[in-house]
């Protein structure tokens, strides 16, 4: 059953593909999906104010609890008015629990049935997080969505393990489940099982017999390759209900969305946008701007054009200016730009899903962005490597 305050409506799915247009509404507001979420890990999208975010059309954000249980601490967010009024953010907030930050600190973690212990990346202290402690956080924060605790793991790996993992992520999901006393704050359930069909088949449905308000799949963009995270996808999505949504957490490129829409997933989260700001590279229709090379140093072009964003008001050789010169405007607004790219493509999918073109908007956007010479939005040599993918990001969001 929907926890208080919380509806999940779905409007429509493509007659060519398993897209669904929906809608989730929460106690902050509703979200139009498939969505977009920024990553604000520490209750702060890098660079990126609140009034900015709205601006490039997010409705929804995403926070981690563990980042934000070390620095400034759960209580003092809590004493602070939560979550929402500590960022001044008004729409809906998911956040993370802190299983990614488990898997990258595995080698001086240590995994046992009760919780994770490993040392604070800050200060070296002993943190014990429990998925009852993983609740505890996220209740004070007061997100609109928390996320169960999970073990997450490397791939590939010993099928063993990551059986292991995976049936301790559903335990601890159980434990989450009979921690929860927030009302208003919905609780979703993470898929785990790495590529095996047999291992996701059995995650999937053990979970859903708990009935959480939401289901995500996890475990991915930590070493598979794309076409086997989207066999993932495949063997997943059928062992999840139609009447809640799905989250397929840490993904990623623009590509990668569209394939993922187009399996019926529901919502996104990724540190790629803001992170290829910081570094210059712009997402467009055409491919990626790198705005350091040279080609741009006269351009009186905008990134692109009829983008409404801030970035575009300039051209590209006054950004490129500003990175040259370590300017840290150039940063604030390539990833104010990406953003808003990321939300006008997701509005224009909602759009095709509803009007029964997704599936012919999908292999345009694809279809153009291959033909354009340059690279796609999400190649590798593009953005720096599959790290950018990985928007649970663990120690440097």
């Amino acid at each position: 059953m929907p926890s208080s305050g919380f509806s999940f409506h779905l409007h429509h799915v493509s007659a060519c593909s398993a897209a669904r247009r929906s809608s989730f509404r929460t106690p902050h507001g509703e979200v139009q999906m498939p969505a977009f979420m920024p990553v604000g890990t520490l209750g702060a999208v890098k660079g990126v104010g609140v009034d900015a975010i709205r601006q490039t059309g997010s409705e929804m954000v995403l926070g981690n609890a563990y980042h934000l249980s070390l620095r400034p601490g759960s209580e003092v967010v809590k004493a602070l008015g939560g979550l929402h009024a500590f960022m001044g953010w008004s729409g809906p907030i998911l956040t993370d629990s802190g299983g990614f930050q488990i898997f990258s600190l595995s080698r001086q973690a240590r995994i046992t049935e009760e919780a994770a212990i490993f040392r604070s990346h800050i200060n070296g202290d002993q943190i014990e997080l429990s998925p009852e402690r993983a609740i505890a956080i996220q209740e004070d924060l007061g997100s609109d969505v928390a996320m169960v605790l999970d073990d997450v793991v490397a791939l590939p790996n010993d099928r063993a393990r990551v059986a292991e993992a995976m049936r301790r992520t559903t335990r601890w999901a159980g434990r989450c489940l009979a921690a929860a006393s927030r009302e208003k704050q919905a609780l979703f359930a993470i898929v785990q099982g790495g590529t095996d069909v047999a291992l996701r088949t059995e995650s999937a449905r053990s979970l859903v017999e708990m009935d959480f308000d939401g289901y995500a799949i996890g475990g991915l963009s930590v070493g598979e390759s794309p076409e086997e995270m989207m066999e993932t996808v495949d063997d997943t999505v059928p062992c999840l209900p139609e009447d809640v949504p799905r989250y397929l957490m840490g993904v990623g490129r623009p590509e990668d969305l569209l394939g993922a829409i187009a399996r019926g997933i529901d919502m996104f989260d990724c540190v790629m946008p803001t992170r290829c700001g910081r570094h210059a590279v712009a997402f467009t229709d055409e491919g990626v701007l790198r705005l350091r090379n040279r080609c741009h140093r006269e351009s009186v072009a905008p990134l692109e054009s009829g983008c409404p964003c801030l970035a575009c008001r300039h051209s590209r050789g006054y950004l490129r200016h500003l990175f040259q010169a370590d300017e840290i405007l150039g940063p604030v607004l390539v990833s104010i730009h990406n953003l808003s790219y990321y939300q006008r493509l997701l509005a224009r999918a909602r759009e095709a899903i509803l009007e029964d073109r997704f599936s012919a908007f999908r292999k345009e956007r694809m279809d153009r962005w291959s033909a354009t010479g340059g690279d796609l939005p999400g190649d590798e040599k593009a953005t720096g490597g599959r790290g950018h993918r990985g928007s649970r990001d663990a120690l440097a969001p």
